[in-house]
């Protein structure tokens, strides 16, 4: 890695342990396990920057960008959700939550009609194809790695939503998938 890259990483992590501060002194809570997965994604992108569009016509290439593309929907259509339909507010006992976490309705529509963590899936999607830019056994590792912290992530939240709305998530819970619909 470079100075620049090293400033990078630097940087960002002090910017995603100032966001996950609260979560990493309660190392059950979701956002314990998601810092260690921003970190992965983090090194993961620095690593793999200088192959960004490298041979863009390659079949590696096509995917890469089929995986990044495919990452921006879950995402920003979950965080609408959960803005809009999830009315969030201040009740996380730990105050580990983000904001938008804080929901008061349990949301159930629209990607949340499909799987339960597009957040985290719009997560594995964007490692997965930072990944595929240029692969080595470090990089390797941390995708593998990267991917078992979002799993983790999402097993955490998982209970932490089953404390907060009961039976009603649970019976969400089994008509719905993870990460990709209709799959796992």
């Amino acid at each position: 890695m470079d100075t620049l890259s090293i400033l990078l990483l630097i940087t960002g992590t002090l910017f995603l342990f100032f966001v996950s501060r609260k979560s990493l002194l309660h190392p059950r809570s979701h956002g314990f396990y998601r810092f260690f997965a921003w970190e992965g994604i983090l090194l993961l992108v620095l690593l793999n920057a200088r192959f960004w569009i490298d041979d863009p016509l390659s079949v590696r290439q096509i995917f890469s960008w089929i995986l990044l593309t495919a990452s921006l929907y879950p995402v920003t259509h979950g965080i609408f959700l959960l803005y809009f339909l999830g009315k969030p507010e201040q009740i996380s006992a730990t105050g580990t939550d983000l904001v938008f976490e804080q929901t008061t309705n349990l949301v159930t529509t629209g990607v949340y009609k499909y799987i339960r963590h597009p957040l985290y899936a719009s997560l594995l999607y964007l490692t997965w194809g930072v990944y595929l830019k240029e692969f080595t056994w470090l990089t390797s590792g941390i995708a593998v790695a990267v991917s078992l912290f979002l799993f983790a992530t999402a097993k955490a939240e998982e209970r932490e939503v089953a404390i907060r709305f009961g039976e009603r998530y649970m019976t969400y819970a089994t008509k719905t998938k993870m990460f990709i619909p209709y799959v796992w």
